[in-house]
């Protein structure tokens, strides 16, 4: 197999993408089914939702089964990446979104399991930052500090990506964009176990933007968000370390922690500025509100598939910046990266501001 794999890949990485795609297919149609005989809805009545009647949000068990039944059969086994590991992290997250998704789970229990799934991967599982690349002159990191920095990272992706899952097709999009910029990397890096990895993602996600473009027929979840999460953040971690000792001497290896940071800036930077301005507001930064990224694109009036390639294509210009820009040092690269979205996020405000004044203007000229 792994000489197949060398020799027709193209054909290989195409297989993986089709199969997972047409698993998720044909399992939603199913699932759709169960849950409209069950009555299992999404809280039409929760003041964050933007849909008026009651829509399933069970899309991540199809996800899931995709990816897990892809994996398993395509992945090939080697030492670029303990599957085991993997695949164990993705069940218990899954058990405890599909719990979420029907009843509810609190926030404490949430952030319990998502430590413990970070701590399979980190510590017996070995998928950790080792190196800060030099970014803010900071290079190889001690072990502890390793964990550490290496758990949050992947808590702070996995909630990134459950956050911006409150419009259509936003987070299905995002993940999509971010696993195959790293299946295309991890391929012109050889690891084509990665690689497989990362399209058997891609593929389970398109199936399900089929059904989750508007107006969308099924929600992902957390099941969905919470896995889509998970792999894109082992992704970028098993990227980073990859890049140390790939043999492919490529301009983009040496500015990795940038590349990183533009291909997850999209959910990252709108989890940071939300956790942020609650703080400063007396809020707990887990607080529930319409301030989000896409919450606040809506307002200026653009639909729910308008604003998903809105911040996809910031997404985009973000990471062609980087490989353009790769003779700039990392941290400057990073900080590029976040000034970029800080003026998006400004330039937003000043529309949501100007559509407010015309609004007042046009109602006092109606008095």
């Amino acid at each position: 197999m792994l000489e197949f794999l060398r020799s027709y890949h193209f054909v290989y990485n195409v297989l993986i993408v089709v199969f997972s795609t047409l698993v998720t297919l044909l399992c939603i149609p199913s699932i759709l089914h169960v849950a409209r005989a069950r009555h299992l809805y999404d809280d039409v009545g929760h003041f964050r939702k933007q849909h008026d009647q009651g829509i399933p949000r069970l899309g991540g068990v199809a996800i899931f089964v995709s990816f897990t039944i892809t994996a398993l059969l395509f992945s090939i086994i080697d030492k670029a990446l303990p599957v085991s590991y993997l695949l164990t992290a993705c069940i218990i997250l899954f058990a405890m979104g599909l719990k979420d998704d029907l009843s509810g789970v609190n926030s404490s229990t949430k952030f319990l399991i998502q430590f413990v799934v970070a701590a399979i991967l980190v510590i017996p599982g070995d998928i950790r930052i080792s190196s800060m690349y030099g970014v803010f002159d900071i290079f190889a990191l001690p072990y502890i500090p390793s964990v550490i920095l290496s758990i949050l990272v992947i808590m702070l992706v996995i909630n990134s990506f459950n956050l911006i899952d409150g419009i259509d097709g936003l987070a299905a999009t995002t993940g999509i964009i971010a696993n195959s910029t790293f299946a295309a990397l991890f391929i012109y890096m050889q690891q084509y176990e990665l690689a497989a990895i990362s399209l058997a993602m891609v593929g389970a996600v398109l199936g399900f933007l089929r059904f989750n473009i508007t107006p969308a027929k099924i929600f992902m979840g957390d099941t969905g968000a919470l896995l889509i999460g998970l792999v894109t953040a082992v992704m970028a971690i098993k990227f980073i370390e990859l890049s140390k000792i790939s043999t492919v001497k490529l301009p983009f290896i040496y500015t990795a922690p940038a590349l990183i940071v533009a291909i997850l800036i999209g959910p990252v930077f709108d989890t940071l500025r939300v956790f942020t301005i609650r703080i400063l507001n007396g809020k707990s930064p887990f607080d529930a509100d319409r301030n989000h990224i896409h919450h606040r694109i809506l307002k200026i009036g653009l639909t729910h598939l308008q604003t998903t390639m809105v911040l996809a294509c910031l997404n985009l210009v973000s990471i062609v910046m980087v490989l353009i820009f790769n003779g700039l040092n990392n941290s400057l690269l990073i900080v590029l990266i976040f000034l970029l979205s800080l003026s998006f996020n400004w330039a937003i405000t000043y529309f949501i501001r100007l559509k407010r004044r015309g609004f007042l203007m046009f109602r006092n000229f109606g008095d």
